[in-house]
Order: C-alpha cells, then structure tokens, then sequence
C-alpha cells in the first residue's frame, strides 16, 4: 500500500499532493516512479508514456535538460479516486537561461494508493534569474500555501 488511499478526503488529498511534491523535488527518477503502478500511463504534454521502467528513462532526461529544478504543487480538486493539481516548477537549461512551467495534471489512484493514471499539460515562459521563486524544496512553514497565477 502506498497511503494515504482513495477515497481521498479533505485531510488525505493535501498529503497526496505533497508526498508527491517532495518525491519530485528529489529529482531521483526511481523515487518518483515508484509511487506509480507498474503499467501507470502518462501523457505528459504531447508523449505518451507507459510503465516505471519507461516513466525513470523519460524523468532521467527531463532532470538531465531541466537542472536546478524546483516544484511546488497545488491541490484543485478531488473525488474518489482522482485529483487535479496545479503546479509551478523552475529551471535552466545547459546555456543558463531560466524557465518557470505552469501546468494541471489529472491523477487516478488505483485501491493501493498508486496512481495509475497521470496526464500533464504544462507551459513554459522564459524567466530572468532575478524573477526566480522556487528555491529547492518547499520549507514547512510554507506548506498548503496557495500558488501565485504568475
């Protein structure tokens, strides 16, 4: 089991979506993918990914082109089994220039707690250094704080 488990409810959904967080602010790609069932399917923006094995090759590259990553994640709704999430991340690429993604992501849980399903639609804009937000993971005490639309 990978708790908390569906049904989700107002106390369990925020820890989902914070577990999840900090597994991706490890940029450790076996980490992440292990909270997924082993035939999880993904679409993130336009690729289609299936499985753990294809989920740690696809986050080996993203976190190998997207150094200094940083994420924060948001709750926007749930029932059930599902959840949708806003969330911001910030990152460079090889030549140093600074981008903040935007996205939404639809998530389904199987009875265990793994998510099964996850698709992704994000958006990039290009930041200065000096617009930056996110630093590494999130502290405590900014837990359950809202994201800025900007």
């Amino acid at each position: 089991m990978r708790p908390p488990v569906p049904p989700f409810d107002e106390t369990t959904a925020p820890v989902k979506v914070q577990a999840a967080e900090d597994a991706w602010n490890t940029k450790d790609p076996e980490r992440v993918a292990a909270a997924y069932t082993p035939d999880s399917v993904w679409r993130n923006r336009s690729q289609f990914i299936t499985g753990r094995a294809a989920i740690i090759e696809f986050l080996t590259a993203k976190w190998e082109h997207e150094q200094d990553y940083a994420l924060r994640k948001s709750l926007w709704g749930f029932r059930g089994n599902r959840m949708a999430v806003r969330f911001q991340y910030e990152w460079h690429d090889q030549a140093g220039k600074w981008w903040r993604s935007y996205g939404n992501e639809l998530w389904e849980f199987d009875t265990q707690g793994y998510m099964s399903r996850r698709e992704a639609s994000i958006n990039d804009l290009a930041i200065s250094a000096d617009q930056r937000r996110i630093f590494g993971p999130r502290p405590a005490e900014h837990r359950g704080q809202p994201l800025p639309l900007e």
